[in-house]
């Protein structure tokens, strides 16, 4: 029984590990496993038993619920031949190896059990890999395949495990599973799909962001129960109505909704997930108590221990290595984007790292099976060992390997010619309704305009030096505005202090501080990061940003002008020098040199140049930039 006061231990445990690894920059998962088995070897703290029935009903549902959320449709798809691959050829393979191996070395085992042992440890949890590669730098490509076989993959394993324990306690057939494995899918894809769209036609009903959080936290449960309940794979319901209901989202009614919603599910992630592991590394007393009970001498527990967990690393890397040459030599089998590098296949083979449901998986195998002790033991140790053996030797992997991770700056010039395409919308819209009567005085459409311009130009500022090194307008009214914030709150504490005002009201004033202050303090931590991850912070300033990562439309001009050319001196704005004004960043023309400042600056002068001379092309002169934009198209690459 876990009673409030274990529970509020681990929830402080969670919070002060993960703070102390955010601050030293360690893996937090690893740290908490390892806590955890410490933890658990000190006299007076309670046993806590991870019971599966807790974790495949309790955990999860909401786990897999909040990856599915995150997760893109558009990228499953395109990744579909590469989740398939490691959802389920390698989960099958890790299991027949793992229970070959098993077989072999213990034989007293059996058949049934070793595969079972094969089972529980063949699914990956993309949790521990995913915090680890976000905090590396793995490439975004990668990661998402991880975190799209982590979706699917445990689908496989328990369905396999199902066999596997019937096996324990009467017969099966290779016919008889593939069939249940069908009907699993099926059924737990259906179930996920009515589920999804019932509660997305509840949810875009609703205008109170309470009761739409409440929907999306039944969510997860009500897929899981019904597809169970109906036979099939409650792991692959959840996916199916996570994916739904991520897609509907954008469409709720209320934008506070989603703010509501999102920050909701990420603080519950962040205790199930961490609270997990935790609870992982507590279960090692337990285990090493019961082997030791069954009479087994340490030395025969620790070599069968280190067999399991290598032949579960090494079956997946060698699966994925092969995976990657036969891409390479067959590109059509390559379909869906998977089409590997020999080091990006050891990456995501290394990346294997093992959590929470193959420890409860563990628990599940029926108490029939022989050597019941060992086995849950040996799972331990492939958990244990997964996550800090690989865990901590992939940041060295990828480095060696020269795996480029996602740049920070190729994301801000996305994102800034993506914000730009929606302000040319809204601004069309705000026309076509000042030209129908159907809009405000012109003060009101001024201000529109431009509140529309100033959030694209915050998004092409964060492109250039880091705010340190100069001030933009963006960043200025960012600590003009946080102050006043301030001051405002101040001032309703202080009317909160004199008892004028209903404590109803005073609320809701602040609640809207709060908001805006949300909203600014956001923007100021985006433009942060950029900063510090993108080259010119990053110590890559020779390394020129040519915007892979922006989908260009055909553009004539681009394809015209040359990528570079000799400018005029690049340290200054000559229009800017001759006015005595001040400029933010600044840009090149490609056709005849000129250097002039950008649209965030006071005079705008790159824009004036291209009105008078009809230039369309130009290049950002910052240090470490040579992206390009056309005037005449509006695109960048």
């Amino acid at each position: 029984m876990i009673t409030a006061a274990v529970l509020l231990g681990v929830v402080a445990v969670v919070l002060a590990v993960a703070a102390l690894c955010e601050r030293l920059g360690w893996s937090t998962p690893l740290v908490l496993v390892v806590v955890g088995a410490a933890l658990g070897a000190v006299p007076g703290v309670p046993e806590l038993r991870l019971e599966p029935e807790l974790v495949l009903t309790g955990l999860l549902p909401p786990l897999l619920y909040a990856a599915a959320v995150q997760l893109s449709l558009v990228d499953l798809r395109r990744d579909v031949t590469g989740v398939v691959l490691l959802s389920v050829g390698a989960v099958v393979v890790t299991t027949a190896a793992v229970g070959g191996a098993v077989a072999l070395a213990l034989p007293a085992v059996g058949l049934a059990a070793a595969f079972a042992l094969g089972a529980v440890v063949a699914p990956p949890d993309a949790v521990a890999a995913t915090a680890v590669a976000r905090r590396i730098g793995m490439p975004r490509r990668l990661t998402r395949l991880l975190e799209g076989e982590s979706l699917v993959n445990d689908a496989t394993a328990l369905a396999l495990l199902a066999a596997a324990s019937g096996a324990l306690v009467g017969s099966v057939s290779a016919g008889a599973v593939a069939l249940d494995f069908a009907v699993l899918v099926v059924v737990g894809v259906a179930v996920g799909a009515v589920v999804g769209l019932a509660l997305s036609w509840v949810r875009a009903r609703l205008d109170d962001a309470v009761m739409v959080t409440v929907v999306s936290l039944g969510a997860p449960f009500a897929a899981y129960l019904a597809a169970e309940e109906a036979h099939g794979s409650g792991v692959l319901a959840v996916v199916t109505t996570g994916l739904l209901l991520a897609r509907s989202s954008a469409r709720l009614r209320s934008a506070t909704s989603r703010v509501v919603e999102t920050t909701t599910w990420k603080t519950i992630a962040f205790l199930l997930e961490n609270g997990a592991f935790l609870l992982i590394g507590l279960q090692l007393p337990g285990l090493l108590e019961a082997v030791a009970d069954s009479g087994r001498s340490a030395g025969s527990a620790v070599g069968f221990c280190l067999l399991v967990l290598a032949v579960t690393v090494v079956v997946r890397v060698l699966l994925l290595l092969v995976a990657a040459a036969v891409s390479r030599a067959v590109p059509r089998l390559a379909s869906g984007g998977t089409r590997w590098s020999t080091g990006e296949a050891l990456v995501v083979g290394w990346a294997g790292m093992r959590g929470v449901v193959t420890l409860a998986a563990a628990f599940a195998v029926p108490a029939t099976a022989p050597e019941l002790p060992l086995l849950q033991l040996a799972a331990f140790a492939v958990v244990a060992g997964t996550l800090l053996v690989q865990g901590l030797t992939l940041p060295v992997l990828v480095r060696r390997l020269g795996l480029r991770g996602p740049d920070a700056a190729e994301d801000a010039l996305a994102e800034a010619v993506l914000l730009e395409g929606a302000a040319r919308a809204g601004l069309q819209r705000l026309d076509a309704l000042v030209a129908g009567g159907d809009a405000a005085a012109p003060p009101v459409v001024d201000q529109l305009r431009g509140r529309a311009r100033a959030r694209v130009d915050a998004a092409w500022e964060r492109l250039g030096p880091a705010e340190e090194e100069r001030t933009t307008p963006s960043a200025e009214y960012r600590r003009l505005r946080l102050l006043m914030l301030a001051a405002e709150r101040e001032a309703i504490l202080d009317a909160r202090r004199s008892g004028g005002y209903d404590d109803l009201v005073l609320r809701s004033a602040l609640a809207q501080l709060d908001l805006e202050e949300s909203l600014v303090d956001r923007a100021h931590r985006s433009s942060e990061h950029g900063a510090a991850s993108g080259p010119t912070a990053g110590g890559r300033a020779s390394e020129p940003l040519v915007g892979a990562a922006v989908p260009t439309p055909a553009c004539e001009h681009l394809e015209r002008a040359p990528r570079t050319r000799r400018f005029e001196d690049t340290s200054v704005c000559g229009a800017c020098v001759r006015e005595g004004t001040s400029w933010v960043h600044l840009r090149g023309c490609l056709e005849c040199g000129v250097v002039s400042c950008c649209d965030s600056s006071p005079s705008q002068h790159a824009t004036a140049h291209w009105r008078e001379t009809g230039h369309p092309v130009m290049r950002s002169v910052e240090v470490g930039e040579a992206w390009r934009w056309c005037y005449a198209h509006e695109v960048a690459d």
